[in-house]
């Protein structure tokens, strides 16, 4: 007989699945690949990320929550994460798979107060600097990497230098998709939202050079992420193969792009390039 905690928890983790599905193209068709016993657990990290996102991004500006009120909304938003972390309730749906995933995979406050502290940035930094950057790049996706590291791992015990590896992997993966994101948004975060990312660049005059320079960081990044996507379980090799592919597919575009094209337009990477990437990673090949 299904309990009524039973029942709540597939509704809770039914919705979370609902928002990647609606929110992101790439990141959905990624999860398919994944295993059923890591799948839900990515998808209920994602709602929550994705929940918190548009509190600082748009809907709640649009609802019309001033900058105070946005803050507040967030801050509710982590009181109602962390207490449903501990006692493993929440009437937000959301928030309840979330913390499912949390208290069963064994991430804590560790991972989500930097979470929570980088969304609170886009609320009062437009600028950043090297050192405000790297803690926001840590904070927003970095962190988003390790506790889906943890999902990852659940089940499948490794030694610490192991364990080291794929935190690095993780981490750089992280770090790659957040500024491949803001390299494509570059005009959008800076006309709409008045934010930019990348310190010492300056959209108006944005060049050849500072798109090259930020591109090879990115990529960088991309093959420290790499060297360890081999070594992931099986559950979860071929959805993170999927998505490194990806997001080196885009990393090609954006270099071959010019950059006076890069603040006008978004780039993107064409749905039939996204199935063969898909079917490359589904069979276990290179695309």
């Amino acid at each position: 007989m299904t309990t009524r905690l039973a029942l709540y928890d597939r509704v809770a983790e039914e919705t979370a699945s609902i928002v990647i599905r609606r929110y992101s193209t790439s990141f959905g068709l990624a999860s398919r690949l994944l295993g059923s016993d890591v799948r839900q657990h990515v998808e209920n990290i994602y709602a929550l990320v994705r929940v918190a996102d548009e509190i600082v991004d748009g809907p709640a500006t649009e609802a019309g929550l001033d900058t105070i009120g946005a803050g507040r909304a967030l801050n509710e938003l982590e009181r109602e994460t962390h207490g449903a972390m501990d006692s493993g309730f929440s009437s937000n749906l959301v928030v309840h798979a979330f913390a499912i995933t949390a208290r069963e995979v064994g991430f804590g406050e560790d991972l989500t107060a930097p979470f929570f502290e980088s969304m609170r940035m886009d609320l009062s930094e437009t600028v950043h600097d090297q050192p405000s950057f790297e803690r926001y790049v840590y904070g927003s996706a970095e962190v988003v990497g390790l506790m889906c590291l943890e999902a990852f791992l659940h089940g499948h015990p490794v030694d610490d230098a192991e364990k080291a590896r794929f935190v690095t992997g993780a981490r750089a993966l992280g770090a790659a998709f957040q500024k491949v994101n803001f390299l494509r948004d570059l005009a959008a975060d800076f006309e709409t939202l008045g934010r930019s990312y990348f310190p010492g660049v300056n959209v108006g005059s944005f060049t050849e050079a500072d798109k090259h320079r930020l591109l090879d960081d990115i990529d960088k990044d991309l093959s420290v992420s790499a060297a360890v996507v081999p070594d992931l379980p099986k559950s979860s090799r071929r959805a993170v193969a999927l998505a490194q592919s990806l997001f080196a597919e885009l990393s090609v575009r954006l270099r071959a792009t010019p950059a006076d094209q890069l603040v006008r337009a978004r780039v993107r990477v064409p749905n039939p390039v996204k199935a063969r990437l898909a079917l490359a990673a589904a069979l276990g090949g290179k695309p």
